[in-house]
């Protein structure tokens, strides 16, 4: 049998990733997916059997891309708000640098698309982000609140950041930037 083309399997991602943020996960379908990665769609279908498996597939690639890169200078040995921020950075930065990857993974959480052994696998790859939380308030430094709620309110105003930054003619300076930090701080500090 044929090793799939890892190349080809970008592109495919790419495409996707195009289109979803274009007209939405529902309306996209295999077709309108292999005449933008400029492939046939036979060959579409070798490498994934139907669009939910190429969702998830996407998912799964996109979620395991953000916690490394999140994650990327993190030394938990220094003390927890430096690296807290650094965390952050990562995760701002990465939002505005691959948009279209976020707009992605905001729609499939709330998509049926979304299997639950993806999910599960998601699930883990957070790991890293609850173990941070558990940091911060073991060491008393964030509040004692569900980690899932903490998690959420960072994320969810970060991602609304972004979006009014791309969708905006807002500039995201430095000082926006740090501002924003700030406040997300306050909000969690015990």
């Amino acid at each position: 049998m044929k090793r799939k083309d890892d190349k080809k399997i970008a592109q495919i991602f790419q495409a996707a990733l195009r289109l979803v943020a274009e007209k939405g996960l529902s309306g996209v379908t295999m077709g309108d997916i292999s005449r933008e990665a400029g492939i046939a769609t036979g060959t579409l279908y070798v490498y994934f059997k139907g669009k939910d498996e190429l969702i998830n597939a996407l998912f799964a690639a996109c979620r395991e891309n953000s916690v490394q890169v999140s994650f990327k200078g993190y030394n938990p040995q220094i003390p927890f708000k430096p690296g807290f921020k650094n965390i952050w950075l990562n995760i701002l930065r990465y939002k505005l640098q691959h948009f279209e990857e976020v707009i992605f993974m905001e729609q499939c959480y709330h998509s049926p698309f979304i299997t639950n052994d993806t999910r599960e696998k998601a699930l883990q790859l957070s790991a890293p982000f609850y173990a941070l939380i558990d940091r911060g308030q073991k060491e008393q430094l964030i509040k004692q609140a569900d980690t899932g709620l903490l998690l959420t309110f960072i994320i969810g105003a970060m991602n609304e950041l972004v979006k009014q930054t791309h969708y905006s003619s807002i500039t995201l300076n430095r000082s926006r930037i740090n501002t924003a930090f700030d406040l997300c701080w306050d909000a969690l500090k015990a």
